[in-house]
């Protein structure tokens, strides 16, 4: 037990203590006599850090109040302190963590049924408010915050003195406060040390019932706008009264906090603030090494979870093949996250809220430090950093005088093994954690009876020794030990083989002299008599025992991207010379026989015969032949969150270039088709969708990586059934469209919108500076602005179409409202208006041989891409699927059936032709000379069902060979058992497990809806 020593006040009475500590009474009215207390203590003699890197010996805290009065070695104590001497204890400032819901009501998650509710386009909440529910900038946690002993206590166990508390529901969340974790005797308006701490963001709308956005792009399409609106709003008061942008806009000043989910959302939670002149910190789950090197270009600072994963049970052969390489690699480095930011300096703070058993935070925090986060570093990040991040240091986050007394009493250093966290102070307020076990560690002589006397070593833990007895010189033997109070039982086997031999002692301890001693029954049954005289101190034990060093951690490489098929590095750029090939250029070039093509620099350098250069990587192509990288010119490939925004019938503000997944496994099965670029389209669920985005598949690099710098911006339009919800339910019948009639009516409206809108900015433009001042500033708006690029010939459209009659619809509008549709896709009855089409400058990228699977292809065709191509059309064949686009050049071979065209150009179809459609044809698309080096060697004719892509160059990278697929293959299957028989090892030694759960992958489509994908079947 600690001792209080109690200093008698100046007026000579006893002064008390107790829980509370108060030296004025509080506001609010007592019934009853006041118990005033100074609340003044000393604590001395102690190990004190007063921050994460400041460390006193033998020195004393004063506390007065709440506050931090004193801290050093040489504080002198003044009449009426509670002493506390802590002699070999360790004092340390209170944790402080960053991401939790403290004291605030819970957040139901929705109940997900089996049946789709009716759409909801308008917010329920009532008043003037943000026009969509999951904007709720003006929520405050301070107004909401209740005190809540329970959960304060799993805090403060685990060393928390204060928390930022804010309620985890919305897209945007309100302000945050920071309280401290104070409860007996105190109301909320008592332990608030800021009620406006910081604002608080997230993709996740949370809660509510609205429809918009029903995609993670239409969440950050959300967030744009708002930020827009907002400053609108504050440039012209007098035009609308928003609540909402109102307090938006009064909390950019604060430490504005991002939750995200994974390490590529917190790319793109930074990408967004950027766009605004906002660094977020952001609230991550622990992955962030898997993307090292764009989470330390953020700039931004990380809240980071240690909420490690438990081992898989891989003994069953058929669970372990379920789980991912990700997960198996993920178990084993997640530990190590902390570190590896640290090393790259990158600023952090920890915290506990991702754990669900709060317990393991402690054993966790040490694992961080077993995988290479230094003590130092670990405590930075509980206690400077996130004060300093919250621009709090002036009240938590060290122990320096005026600051808040939160602080630990430790009985050895607070991240040792063996140390126990015995008190818990919070605003001076003493929360006991345990008692400290008594020590009895260390190495006895122990004598029984007349028998020689032999070493006995009690180590272990304090709470749990364990006992080890030298018969001889080389013969150790294992024993129990258990102490209760001051009685103490031995039992140990001299000789373990004859299991009749055992000694049993039973006594007590007497701390005064460090003797075990007492009574005992030898194997004979003879009554003995015993002591133990102890010889060396328990700390000299655990100094020798700490000699013995763990083994240093192995870990696994980290791979680009973080999945199946990834690499240690991206592969590099070479000079490569491609010798003796059949090269199919799509140029007027034609095909050219044993040729040769060199690339340099990420571009095609020379094509011609007899080429050499030094230094290159010469590769054999005698029977091989050599085309240009296929173009998928309509994929959803490599997307997350949801394909479509399909939630209203205009979402032109949204981007899938917001929403890259540079870890979809079917980049790289692509890459194995010959496929180096494709367009990712918006879903068709809706009109007007959302922009598109071009991508070259570069296996490997992050999302922003992926994109074809400089390309023409497009966007998908759609026709049809899905756009009027034909097939979406009963449930679906109000969002308009519900006709095809509606459809047209849609885009002539969204048009004159556009229209209006920018005859709005160009007279604004044309006033002067003086008279834009006075003038109302025009709203911008992202979803007009795209549609004004399009009549600005900025923009290009692709559009999802099927029926002639809806095609030639939509050409009627666009001529009258003076825009061209650039591309119409899918297109199955294409070839009856192939002359209104071409008339028109519409291109067409459609199926092969796709019909019946709806009632609106019923009239497809396999001659529609030739009867197109003949009638002067320039055509492309797309997969909008992620099998198909693995087999493109299969898909183009069949128009050499299904209409007779010739080799050359049926490859044109998925090569520079979906070039001349994106308007890239002058960077790829053929081989020639400029180009960029985006070419595949196949080992038989490319158009053959038996070709298979051996090697694929993207801007001259090999990123595909066969040779190096077989070595990924081999190199996966051993790290998966490496990490397996990592995994059995750790269930051995009593780690927890868990289950492997099959994950279903599965591909977006045009018409999948949400952000589930489609599975395959």
């Amino acid at each position: 037990m600690q001792t209080f020593t109690f200093r008698l006040g100046l007026a000579g009475g006893l002064l008390l203590v107790g829980l509370g500590a108060y030296a004025q009474p509080s506001t609010y009215p007592r019934n009853g006599v006041y118990d005033q207390r100074p609340g003044l203590y000393a604590f001395t003699h102690a190990t004190i850090y007063t921050d994460y890197k400041t460390k006193l010996t033998d020195a004393t805290l004063l506390v007065r109040d709440g506050k931090v009065a004193a801290v050093g070695s040489n504080i002198k104590i003044p009449a009426g302190a509670v002493v506390q001497d802590l002699k070999g204890k360790y004092i340390y400032p209170g944790f402080v963590d960053l991401a939790t819901g403290y004291g605030l009501p819970e957040v139901k998650p929705l109940e997900r049924t089996g049946r789709r509710p009716p759409p909801q386009f308008e917010s329920k909440k009532v008043g003037a408010f943000d026009w969509n529910q999951a904007i709720h900038p003006e929520t405050s946690a301070a107004s909401e915050f209740k005190l809540n002993d329970e959960q304060a206590d799993v805090y403060r166990r685990l060393g928390f003195g204060a928390v930022l508390t804010q309620q985890p529901d919305g897209i945007a969340r309100g302000t945050a406060a920071l309280v401290t974790l104070a409860t007996a005797g105190h109301r909320e308006n008592e332990v608030i040390l800021t009620e406006r701490a910081a604002a608080g963001f997230s993709f996740d709308k949370g809660t509510s019932t609205q429809n918009y956005p029903g995609s993670l792009m239409g969440s950050i399409a959300l967030l744009r706008q708002t930020y827009l609106d907002a400053d609108w709003n504050q440039r012209n008061p007098g035009k609308e009264r928003n609540l909402s942008l109102q307090a938006w806009q009064e909390q950019r000043s604060l430490p504005q906090f991002f939750e995200v989910n994974n390490k590529l959302n917190a790319l793109r939670a930074d990408k967004l603030g950027d766009e605004f002149k906002t660094q977020y910190i952001i609230k991550g789950r622990g992955d962030e090494y898997q993307r090292l090197t764009d989470i330390k270009a953020t700039g931004a600072s990380f809240v980071v979870s240690i909420n490690f994963p438990d081992a898989y049970t891989v003994d069953d052969v058929y669970d372990a093949s379920r789980i991912s390489l990700e997960e198996l690699k993920h178990w084993e480095m997640a530990p190590a996250n902390a570190a590896m930011l640290a090393k790259a300096g990158v600023p952090f703070a920890l915290s506990a809220t991702d754990l669900k058993d709060k317990k393991k935070f402690l054993p966790n925090l040490r694992k961080a430090i077993q995988y290479g986060l230094s003590e130092e570093q670990a405590l930075r990040a509980l206690t400077a950093t996130p004060a300093e991040l919250l621009k709090a240091q002036d009240k938590v986050g060290s122990l320096k005088p005026g600051l808040t007394a939160n602080f630990l009493v430790c009985s050895s250093r607070l991240f040792a093994d063996d140390n126990v966290l015995l008190d818990n102070w919070v605003q001076g307020e003493r929360y006991q954690l345990s008692n400290l076990p008594a020590d009895y560690r260390g190495v006895y002589t122990l004598q029984v009876a007349n028998r020689p006397a032999v070493q006995m070593l009690v180590a272990g833990k304090p709470e749990a020794p364990e006992l080890k007895v030298a018969m001889a010189p080389k013969d150790t033997v294992r024993g129990t030990i258990l102490v209760q109070g001051e009685l103490a039982t031995i039992v140990y086997n001299p000789t373990p083989k004859d299991k009749t031999t055992t000694v049993r002692l039973s006594g007590y301890y007497t701390p005064a002299t460090r003797v075990f001693q007492g009574d005992g029954q030898l194997p004979d049954a003879s009554r003995v008599k015993w002591s133990a005289q102890r010889q060396e101190t328990a700390s000299r034990v655990a100094r020798r025992d700490s000699a013995k060093a763990p083994e240093p951690v192995q870990l696994g490489a980290v791979l680009y991207p973080f999945a199946a098929y990834g690499r240690a590095a991206v592969p590099q750029q070479e000079t490569v010379l491609i010798k003796n090939a059949t090269v199919w250029t799509s140029e007027a070039a034609g095909k050219l026989e044993n040729t040769d093509v060199l690339l340099v620099g990420g571009k095609i350098s020379k094509v011609g015969k007899g080429l050499a250069a030094k230094g290159a990587r010469v590769i054999d192509g005698t029977g091989k032949h050599l085309t240009p990288g296929i173009i998928d010119e309509h994929s959803h490939l490599a997307i997350t969150g949801g394909v479509n925004e399909g939630t209203q019938a205009v979402t032109s503000e949204v981007r899938i270039g917001d929403v890259l997944d540079p870890e979809d496994v079917d980049l790289y099965r692509d890459l194995a088709g010959g496929v180096t670029a494709a367009q990712l389209l918006h879903g068709s669920a809706n009109p007007i969708g959302g922009q598109s985005q071009l991508i070259k598949l570069r296996w490997g690099a992050a999302a922003e990586g992926l994109k074809v710098a400089g390309a023409d911006p497009f966007i998908k339009f759609a026709l049809g059934e899905n756009v009027k919800q034909s097939n979406a339910g009963e449930a679906n019948v109000l969002r308009f469209p519900q006709s095809r009639m509606g459809v047209e009516q849609v885009f002539v409206d969204a048009f004159t919108r556009a229209r209006e809108y920018e005859q709005e900015w160009a007279a604004y433009n044309k006033l002067g500076k003086s008279k834009q001042k006075k003038a109302e500033t025009p709203r911008r708006d992202l979803e007009l602005e795209a549609l004004v690029e399009i009549l600005d010939n900025k923009r290009f459209i692709t559009c999802h179409s099927y029926v002639q009659s809806e095609i030639n619809m939509l050409l009627g509008v666009a001529d009258r409202m003076g825009f061209k549709v650039n591309t119409f896709t899918h297109i199955l009855e294409g070839y009856k208006v192939a002359d209104k089409m071409k008339a028109h400058g519409a291109a067409a990228s459609t199926f092969a041989d796709w019909w019946g699977y709806k009632n609106e292809v019923r009239d497809a065709i396999p001659y529609n891409a030739a009867i197109m191509h003949d009638a002067g059309l320039t055509v492309a064949i797309n997969s909008d699927d992620a099998e198909m686009s693995r087999r493109l050049n299969q898909e183009a071979a069949k128009t050499v059936k299904y209409g007779g065209l010739s080799e050359e150009e049926a490859l044109k179809l998925v090569t520079i032709n979906p070039a001349k459609m994106l308007h890239v044809d002058n960077k790829m698309g053929s081989i020639k000379e400029s180009k960029d080096a985006d070419v595949v060697l196949w080992s038989a004719h490319p158009l053959s069902v038996y070709a298979h892509a051996e090697r694929t160059f993207v801007d001259g990278r090999q990123f595909f060979d066969v040779e190096s697929d077989k070595t990924l293959r081999l190199e996966m299957e051993k790290e998966r058992l490496r990490i397996v028989q990592k995994m059995l090892a750790a269930k051995k030694g009593g780690a927890p497990t868990q289950t492997p759960v099959s994950k279903a992958t599965g591909h977006f489509h045009c018409d999948t809806v949400g952000e589930d994908k489609e599975l395959d079947q």
